[in-house]
């Protein structure tokens, strides 16, 4: 016994801390000793483990306890080496970091992680098909409006109430998480679809009836919960929860504050689930550079192309089997998830590095007009990013025209005018998309300084047959070019509409009619035919 093993055992003199060793080993409170003992006699020359040291004062620590029988002493025992280390900090360190992995800093709950590992252990379990499980997916409905109200601290301790709350709701032997942002999962083991909807409503009602209170300001909070049963029949970890969140969203889609039961072959949550599946594929795109760019001309409804090159780019998406796939069928998906904003970003990019890259074509064109989308004109920094993309490609703004829906505008409307002025500084054009869709177009419209006016084709296409059409395509060319904007209709799709048009003094037409569609590459070579 050295001066250190004293003072790890808190001893100050060797002979009682050596009787006292004497009378623990009596007592037999080292349960393990025998078995390291007969690792010696089985062969074994090292034997190291950790044990509760005990000091003289009666306090513990961990000790990471090391027993060597030198070679020397392999056949008469005559002598065994110990060493001992006070490995306490470093368990409690340990201990502290492995929570940390599996859990949620800021509530405390399981951590997606962790919920990810246990359902996996759920679902292997469940293929003998001895019992029945389910997952939750729970969404909360008002969290948006509380941050965004009130800041991150009170959304933050919403969060907090919130976890205690359904805390208090589920069993023992569940496994409560947060998934991430205001996303929580409840992972119900050894519970029956019945039951597990009675839990998921008593949740549902404790959650509309929980205020939440901050600096004299009261916030109803609700929740959307989609409910997937697990079987043998189950899928993956990814499978179950890919259909937890279609139930939730389709939850969120019925009117909120429900719990929907996922159910294989219901139309609705198909729909969720093919959605879903297009955010990988869109992901993909966007990473592997597969999206594509397509120019449809805009020209004069009278007397054909005048001037400069004018036209849309649109959209189109190359599949990894070669086929094209028009942006009608991924779009819904990029904007139901937020990837909107990111799509936008590499249209722009890419529509004006190619301008950079034919010069002379650039000096030929008028106008080409960029979609943007509703999630762009609510995001602060896309107009910054506008304004470095013109100048670093060294893009005239005149040049370019941004079209935004009218509904988009009208959703954010101080937004929307905030935007469109400051790019108008910079000579950007505007035109709003789809006009007429809206409740009350024109009486935005007077607020809104844009310079065309895309009049909606669910009314130009059937202008020739329709009196109702022909007079709100009349109506709004008219009103238009009062308020000094030009007027573009799209979906032109012969000769009988444009010929309509042109009468009406309408300014521009666009549709296949018109011209189709083509990859942007082509521009080179049509212009030179032109």
């Amino acid at each position: 016994v050295n001066r250190r093993t004293l003072d790890l055992h808190g001893a100050t003199e060797k002979q009682p801390f050596i009787e006292s060793i004497q009378r623990r080993l009596m007592e037999s409170p080292y349960d393990q000793l025998g078995k390291r003992l007969v690792a010696f006699a089985g062969g074994v020359a090292r034997v190291v483990s950790e044990i509760e040291g005990l000091r003289m004062d009666g306090g513990s620590f961990v000790a990471r306890l090391t027993i060597d029988l030198p070679e020397t002493h392999l056949q008469d025992w005559s002598r065994l080496l110990v060493s001992m280390e006070d490995v306490t900090e470093f368990r409690e360190l340990s201990s502290k970091l492995s929570y940390q992995a599996s859990h949620d800093a800021l509530t405390g709950l399981v951590n997606r992680r962790e919920f990810d590992n246990r359902l996996r252990r759920i679902l292997e379990s469940s293929r003998s098909g001895a019992s029945g499980h389910a997952l939750c997916y729970l969404d909360l409905d008002q969290f948006k409006v509380v941050n965004d109200t009130c800041g991150h601290t009170a959304g933050d301790e919403l969060l907090r109430q919130v976890a205690g709350l359904l805390g208090a709701h589920v069993r023992r032997r569940d496994t409560l998480a947060r998934l991430g942002g205001d996303e929580f999962g409840v992972l119900m083991e050894h519970c029956s679809l019945d039951q597990a909807r009675r839990l998921a409503n008593a949740i549902l009602a404790a959650m509309q009836e929980f205020r939440f209170r901050w600096e004299g300001r009261v916030f109803g909070v609700g929740v959307s919960i989609g409910l997937v049963p697990i079987n043998a029949d189950s899928g993956d970890a990814a499978a179950v929860m890919r259909e937890a969140d279609a139930a939730c969203y389709t939850a969120k889609d019925q009117g909120r504050n429900r719990v929907q039961v996922y159910r294989d072959g219901d139309v609705i949550l198909l729909e969720r689930r093919t959605e879903m599946s297009w955010v990988a594929r869109i992901g993909e795109a966007l990473e592997h550079d597969r999206f594509r760019l397509y120019a449809q001309p805009i020209v004069p409804a009278v007397g054909g192309r005048r001037g400069g090159a004018h036209h849309e780019l649109l959209l189109r998406l190359a599949a990894a089997d070669g086929t094209v796939v028009s942006p009608g069928v991924f779009l819904p998906a990029a904007e139901r998830y937020g990837l909107s904003s990111r799509i936008d970003r590499w249209v722009v990019r890419s529509a004006l590095g190619w301008y950079a890259a034919h010069p002379q074509l650039l000096d030929s064109l008028d106008v080409c007009a960029i979609n943007l989308s509703g999630q762009s004109l609510g995001d602060e920094k896309m107009l910054a990013f506008l304004v470095r993309a013109l100048e670093e490609f060294g893009f005239p703004g005149d040049k370019l025209c941004l079209e935004i829906t009218e509904t988009a505008a009208i959703g954010d409307f101080a937004s929307a005018g905030r935007f469109i002025r400051e790019l108008r500084q910079r000579h950007v054009r505007f035109a709003l998309d789809d006009f007429g869709s809206g409740l009350s177009s024109f009486g935005y419209l007077k607020s809104l300084p844009v310079d065309y006016l895309k009049i909606d084709g669910v009314f130009v296409k059937g202008i020739v047959d329709d009196q109702v059409d022909r007079a709100m395509v009349h109506s709004i060319n008219e009103i238009g070019h009062v308020m000094g904007k030009q007027t573009i209709a799209e979906f032109v799709e012969n000769d009988a509409i444009r010929s309509l048009l042109a009468d009406m003094g309408v300014d521009f037409v666009q549709g296949y009619g018109v011209g189709r569609p083509h990859p942007i590459t082509e521009l080179a070579t049509r212009q030179c035919a032109g």
